[in-house]
């Protein structure tokens, strides 16, 4: 059906025009409105596709997680069980389209460096953990907008729970790691970190 306004014109058109033109001028008028409403409708169907895309991913990875920027442990107000823990570490917490990609590096009890990358999602998924003195792969779940609790596994058994918070005011990053080394050994630490 036609709009009301090209109705109106054809009707003007008829005083003027034959009528072989008047019907050749409707199949244009036509065609371009049938033309127009599958144009239309591909363009929402673009735009519906790319809005869901750029959602989806703003929902894999929050982007005001309380988690992102970088943290430096504080040795004074952190406990490890059997002592001595860490004399220093950094962490960086970023976020990517694969998820939150952490970078941390320390200088542990013995004096020896390390550095752990990964990059993992808050989906209960395993995510491999290269660089890690104890552990193999984490999988992670959000328990509430400031807490995240994950497993670390070793040849897939868990062997570790962590649970990371950050405070109220998004100054200080706890987090309370149980679990055993490679060797076997059970250990316990309260990691606390302030905002950089």
């Amino acid at each position: 059906m036609r709009p009301a306004a090209s109705r109106i014109s054809l009707r003007h058109c008829g005083r003027c025009l034959p009528t072989a033109a008047i019907v050749a001028l409707q199949v244009k008028l036509v065609a371009s409105f049938r033309r127009d409403t599958v144009s239309s409708r591909f363009l929402a169907l673009v735009c519906g596709a790319i809005f869901g895309l750029a959602l989806s991913i703003a929902h894999s990875t929050a982007p005001d997680d309380p988690v992102l920027g970088t943290w430096k442990l504080n040795v004074e107000k952190s406990k490890f069980i059997p002592g001595p823990g860490w004399r220093s570490q950094i962490r960086v917490y970023r976020s990517t389209p694969a998820g939150i990609a952490v970078t941390w590096t320390g200088i542990d009890a013995n004096g020896e460096k390390m550095q752990v990358s990964y990059t993992y999602k808050y989906d209960g998924n395993d995510y491999p953990m290269p660089g890690s003195g104890s552990y193999d792969t984490l999988s992670a779940v959000r328990i509430d907008a400031r807490t995240v609790r994950s497993e670390e596994k070793r040849n897939g058994k868990t062997v570790g729970v962590a649970v990371r918070t950050v405070s109220p005011d998004g100054k200080v990053l706890t987090i309370t790691d149980e679990g055993a080394n490679r060797k076997g050994q059970a250990f316990s630490q309260v990691l606390v970190f302030d905002r950089q």
